[in-house]
């Protein structure tokens, strides 16, 4: 079998944000007495974010990998890049094994559709082939404890309990070589929260490479076997999870220079 490799090479991500120069009383003021017009003008001008900035980086396989840094930093971004649905402005993505993310479970989803239809959807969405996804239904419906005659309905007709355990099945029934996980995701009611546990630990046990971004070292401690820090967009620290978390707290503490 094939080992799974995830590696960034000095990539480079930004954001185009439009219209910044327009939030001023003074020009809003312009632009009406301008008929528009100047509004019209400004409303083109662009404003770039650098989100990352210079990322290089090689996981490999049987490799869990933590991702900590202050709020903006860059994790989300990061993660996003890693499975495809950021596209860096530079630099080159290396990823060999199949990949999954888990940052928003409904994301995919139908209101509209019926709870069969949405398994549909969600696994077209998660890179599943439409085989794969009969294969795995009844699984799914089963795991989501949702009746036949339930999941016949509209999504827009269920409780909130049962829209999330529905997103939760689909999104952990697949087994990816690469799991690219935003904080640790548990779904339902008490009930059903034992399960959920469960099922992300055999997910994170089975998966090749884990890439892991949560504000709780513990959790980090417990899962991964090395750590990486993210500061404006760029690596500052890369080790053992003790070491990198060291360096994080000991950043946040510290007096700006």
């Amino acid at each position: 079998m094939t080992a799974s490799i995830l590696s960034l090479d000095d990539v480079w991500v930004e954001y185009a944000i439009y219209g910044l120069a327009n939030r001023s009383l003074k020009k809003t003021l312009v632009g009406l007495a301008s008929r528009g017009r100047l509004a019209r003008e400004v409303e083109t001008e662009i404003s770039r974010v650098v989100a990352l900035k210079g990322i290089s980086l090689r996981v490999d396989d049987g490799e869990r990998v933590g991702v900590v840094g202050s709020n903006g930093a860059g994790k989300t971004t990061l993660l996003r890049v890693m499975a495809g649905a950021l596209k860096p402005v530079r630099g080159r993505i290396r990823r060999i094994g199949f990949t999954s993310s888990l940052f928003d479970v409904s994301l995919g989803m139908n209101a509209e559709a019926n709870g069969w239809d949405n398994i549909t959807l969600r696994g077209l969405y998660l890179g599943l082939t439409p085989r794969e996804i009969r294969a795995l239904a009844d699984e799914i419906a089963d795991f989501s404890g949702l009746t036949p005659e339930q999941l016949a309905c509209p999504v827009r007709t269920y409780s909130s309990g049962m829209q999330v355990r529905l997103a939760f099945a689909i999104s952990t029934a697949v087994r990816p070589d690469i799991l690219l996980l935003d904080e640790w995701i548990s779904a339902g009611d008490a009930a059903f929260v034992e399960k959920a546990k469960q099922r992300m630990n055999d997910l994170v046990d089975k998966s090749r490479i884990l890439i892991f971004a949560t504000h709780y070292d513990w959790l980090l401690a417990g899962v991964c076997n090395r750590a990486i820090c993210l500061q404006d967009g760029k690596i500052a620290a890369d080790g053992p999870v003790a070491d990198t978390l060291a360096f994080y707290h000991q950043a946040a503490t510290s007096p700006p220079t």
